[in-house]
C-alpha cells in the first residue's frame, strides 16, 4: 500500500474551508501540522480537525519530519517568502493562486522546485471541474473547427458593496484585485484550452475607490482593480475578448463562448455563491439550435460538497500526488502558475502604458 504524505497547511481562512477537507478526504494526504500566527488559533483549529501539531511560526512547521509537504492558502503577498521557506526546507508543495506578486518571483520559485527536484501544484480548480473537462475534450476532438472568437464574462457581486471593509485585497501591493483573484484562473485555462496568447492589451479599473477600516470605520483609499477588461490575441490568431469584474450587482456569473467555423460551445454559471457549483454545457454544430451537453459518468466528482470548491481541490491534491509519486512536474505546476503571473504583469504594464504588449513564449521566460 502506498505510503500517505504529511502534509502541513499554512493559511486557515481559504485553507480551513476547503484545503483541511479537501487534504483529509484524499486517501493519499494526511494533514499533519496547521500554522495560525497566533498559537492558540492554531491549537483551536487544530483540536476542531484533530490535527497533530499547532504551530505559530513557519520555522516550526517546517522543522517537523513528518511533514512531507505544505500547502499555502495565505495571501498573495505572503506567497513567495512562505513558497521558497517550504522549498528550501526539502517540502513538496501546493500554492493557491495568484501565484505571488510579479512573475520574477514566481520564476525563481519554479527554479528552486526544478534545482531540488519537489513536485509543485498551483490549485487552478477549474481544469478538473466535470463540464470544463467535457469543454477541452470537444476542443482537443476539433468540436468548434477553427475558432473564431472566444469571449469570457466573469461578473461576479462579491465586492459590490462598498461598506464591505479594506483589508489586503483593496491593496494593489499585497496582491489584492480581481485581476489576482479571478484573472488569474482566466489565463491559467485559456492557456489550458487554446493556443498561447501572443500579444494583449488590458484595461484595470478602481469603481470603488475607499473602503472602511475595520477596526476604526474610517475610510481607506483602495489601488487594486475590482474590474478588468481584456483584448488578447492567440497565437493561431484567434480574437480573445474578456470582462472580469467582483462588483456587479446580479453580473450574469461565467461564462466562456467559443465560436468557430464548423461549431459553438458554451459554458457558463450564473451562481453568485459559488464559483464552482452550477456549471453547464451547450454546443452546436452547423448552425443548429445550441443543445445541452450531458457529463459522462466517468468525469464526474464521485462526491461532492456544499462547498463546490472542495471537489476539484481533491482532484488538484491527486495530480499533486501523482507528481510526487512519479517525481516528475505534471499540471498545473509552477510552471502553469508563472505563466499565469506572467499575464497578469504583462496585463498591469499594458494598463499603464495604455498599449499592446506582446507575450514572449514561456520556454524562455523560464530560463
Amino acid at each position: 500500500m502506498a505510503e500517505s504524505i504529511g502534509v502541513a497547511v499554512v493559511g486557515t481562512g481559504f485553507g480551513q474551508k476547503v484545503h483541511i477537507p479537501g487534504l483529509q478526504a484524499h486517501h493519499r494526504t494526511e494533514v499533519a501540522a496547521v500554522y495560525h500566527r497566533d498559537l492558540e488559533t492554531a491549537r483551536t483549529i487544530a483540536a476542531k480537525y484533530s490535527i497533530p501539531h499547532a504551530c505559530q511560526t513557519l520555522a516550526e512547521v517546517l522543522a517537523l519530519p513528518e511533514v512531507k509537504a505544505v500547502s499555502i492558502s495565505t495571501p498573495p503577498f505572503l506567497h513567495y517568502d512562505m513558497a521558497k521557506a517550504a522549498l528550501q526546507a526539502g517540502k513538496h508543495l501546493l500554492l493557491e493562486k495568484p501565484t505571488t506578486l510579479n512573475a520574477s518571483e514566481a520564476i525563481e520559485l519554479y527554479q528552486l522546485a526544478q534545482a531540488k527536484q519537489l513536485s509543485t501544484a498551483l490549485d487552478f480548480e477549474f481544469r478538473f471541474v466535470p463540464e470544463w473537462q467535457q469543454l477541452a475534450e470537444l476542443l482537443a476532438e476539433g468540436y468548434v473547427g477553427q475558432t473564431r472568437l472566444i469571449k469570457v464574462d466573469w461578473l461576479v457581486s462579491s465586492r459590490a458593496d462598498a461598506s464591505r471593509s479594506w483589508n489586503w485585497y483593496a491593496r494593489k501591493e499585497q496582491g489584492g484585485g480581481a485581476l489576482g483573484a479571478i484573472g488569474s484562473h482566466l489565463f491559467d485555462y485559456l492557456a489550458w484550452l487554446f493556443p498561447p496568447v501572443k500579444r494583449l492589451c488590458g484595461r484595470l479599473s478602481t469603481t470603488i475607490p475607499a473602503r472602511p477600516d475595520p477596526t476604526t470605520g474610517e475610510m481607506k483609499p483602495v489601488d487594486a482593480d475590482d474590474t478588468c477588461t481584456l483584448l488578447l490575441e492567440l497565437t493561431d490568431g484567434t480574437p480573445c475578448q474578456a470582462t472580469l469584474s467582483a462588483v456587479t450587482y446580479q453580473g450574469r456569473g461565467h461564462w466562456v463562448e467559443i465560436y468557430g467555423d464548423k461549431g459553438t460551445i458554451v459554458l457558463g454559471s450564473n451562481n453568485q455563491k459559488d464559483y464552482v457549483h452550477g456549471f453547464k454545457l451547450w454546443a452546436s454544430q452547423n448552425g443548429e439550435p445550441l443543445a445541452e451537453v450531458e457529463i459522462p459518468e466517468r468525469l464526474q466528482f464521485p462526491k461532492t460538497y456544499d462547498d463546490g470548491r472542495i471537489a476539484p481541490f481533491i482532484r488538484v491534491v491527486d495530480r499533486w500526488v501523482q507528481s510526487i509519486d512519479q517525481q516528475t512536474s505534471l499540471a498545473p505546476s509552477l510552471q502553469e502558475g508563472v505563466y499565469s503571473q506572467l499575464l497578469m504583469d504583462l496585463t498591469h504594464r499594458s494598463n499603464e502604458s495604455g498599449n499592446w504588449v506582446e507575450v514572449p513564449d514561456l520556454i524562455s521566460v523560464l530560463q
